[in-house]
């Protein structure tokens, strides 16, 4: 069509002027010979047919074709897979600030027997991260070799583990975001399996919680305030048996009886409308056993430890009552040294610090007020009961008061006993120690009757058996050192021997 209105044009301008356009038809002959096209007039550059004609721009359009039908199908493909994921797939997320996170990096560390070829090679765990704890031996003296643990668990990136026949994608994350009381940084595992094993999770779930049950069985956790959360302190401890914290007749029995009373009449709180929680206050010197006890107690009945330091920096009211709304589960409260907190306070130092922040209605409060939480076992302790406020320990707040005071004859046999039973098999050894120690006026008499006004604690006899701990002839010699003790201003020590002169 383009040659025949070309020639056309050319026909009738060499009409008008055959001279002027021979050269002009030469030249667009020239075009034609040569299989290109002669320049066109303005109106024809804008017709569809000419640009549809030309190749360079028909293949631009073909190619932004194919692009743009690429760019929809892979859309479309991003949206269908979401589709199907939501459909097919399910996730579990677990952060780190949840408790069931480390139960779950101890579950994905277990080792497990795979059946197949296939299957052995595609749950490989590649990326491993390495916990270590170092422990010293003993058993071989003094310079024994150290002993070091490698907890080995799945580290940062994607896994895949197979739970009974399902199989399940794991990816564990490290965020860029820290927690800011602690400054660790925020992490999640993501559990993810098909729709149609959805059950597994549970069965991973109790499997955990049991591995880290197991863990933990014969153990103690004690947890302190770490921000506006609780954490761990350090290791589990060992759980200390009930019978090695040695009180005075009928002290532990009450506590412990009372305890269990507690425990097992939570319907009968919440039928009566009574908050479910109880307060112990145990009073008395130090080195009487009284933070021994609770520890004991708290392994006694499988629960842990909650410390709180109420002249911690930082420590406000509001902070103090969150902390005790949130108590983690199965646990003690302990607060030592209530007296300690409310009294000598400091003045504003250099670094800003004026003591504590907690004030005594705050305390009140957080311990019996409106938002006081429930479920709670509260101990207090203190070493002057007469320096605390009458309204911190009425009924409501502390229940039940025990003084846990100086060593009795009772509890001096009993610790003989403990120590050296296996080898004072008669009692010989006992009734010698206990002799020596009325003959000092330990128990706050002599043997005639007579007051001596001294007295010694559970702690100084233990100190004293831990001393001699195969001789039994040496811990009855050394019985003058449990005599209480008398610092001088200039250093000096003196024992108070003054009294046993007329003895």
């Amino acid at each position: 069509m383009t040659l025949e209105l070309d020639l056309i044009g050319h026909t009738e301008e060499l009409r008008a002027s055959p001279s002027q356009n021979v050269r002009q038809c030469s030249f667009s002959l020239m075009f034609l010979d040569f299989g290109m096209e002669s320049p066109q007039t303005p109106g024809s550059l804008f017709s569809l047919d000419a640009l549809f004609d030309n190749p360079l721009f028909a293949g631009g359009i073909g190619l932004a074709s194919l692009g743009a039908a690429a760019a929809f199908a892979r859309k479309g493909a991003t949206v269908a897979l979401g589709a199907v994921r939501r459909r097919l797939l399910v996730n579990v997320e677990i952060s780190k600030q949840d408790p069931a996170y480390p139960w779950i990096l101890a579950w994905l560390s277990q080792r497990r027997e795979t059946s197949g070829f296939i299957t052995s090679r595609f749950t490989r765990i590649h990326n491993l991260s390495v916990t270590t704890t170092t422990t010293n031996n003993r058993v071989h003296g003094v310079n024994g070799p150290m002993n070091a643990s490698f907890f080995l668990q799945p580290g940062y990136g994607r896994h895949v583990v197979k739970f009974g026949n399902a199989f399940i994608a794991v990816n564990r994350e490290k965020h860029s975001t820290a927690n800011m009381n602690t400054g660790e940084p925020h992490e999640i595992v993501q559990l993810t399996t098909l729709w149609a094993h959805r059950h597994a999770f549970e069965g991973i779930f109790a499997e955990a919680h049991t591995l880290a049950a197991k863990a933990n069985e014969g153990k103690t956790i004690v947890y302190s305030a770490r921000g506006m959360d609780w954490a761990p302190l350090g290791d589990s401890r060992k759980k200390r048996p009930l019978g090695s914290v040695i009180l005075d007749q009928g002290v532990k029995e009450s506590i412990v009886t009372d305890v269990n009373d507690f425990l097992s009449r939570q319907q009968w709180y919440i039928d009566r409308g009574i908050p479910y929680r109880r307060g112990y206050l145990l009073f008395g010197p130090p080195g009487s056993g009284k933070s021994s006890f609770i520890q004991a107690l708290a392994g006694e009945l499988d629960f842990g430890v909650a410390m709180i330091n109420l002249s911690e920096m930082g420590m406000t009211d509001d902070k103090l009552a969150y902390l005790l709304t949130k108590l983690p589960k199965r646990c003690l409260l302990l607060l030592e040294d209530a007296d300690a907190a409310f009294v000598n306070r400091r003045q504003r130092d250099a670094d800003g610090y004026s003591g504590a922040n907690v004030t005594f209605s705050g305390l009140l409060n957080a311990l019996d007020g409106v938002a006081a939480g429930e479920e709670r076992i509260a101990f207090l302790t203190t070493n002057h009961i007469d320096r605390l406020d009458p309204a911190l320990i009425r009924p409501g707040r502390v229940d039940m008061m025990l003084r846990i005071g100086e060593a009795t004859k009772h509890q001096a046999a009993e610790m003989w006993d403990r120590f050296y039973g296996e080898e004072d098999t008669d009692g010989n050894g006992r009734e010698r120690f206990l002799h020596r120690l009325e003959e000092l006026g330990l128990f706050g008499k002599y043997a005639d009757g007579s007051s001596s006004h001294r007295h010694t604690s559970t702690a100084a006899i233990q100190g004293l058996f831990l001393f001699n701990k195969t001789d039994l002839q040496g811990a009855i010699d050394m019985a003058e050192g449990l005599i209480p003790r008398t610092f001088e201003a200039d250093g000096g020590i003196s024992n108070e021997k003054h009294a046993d002169s007329t003895h």
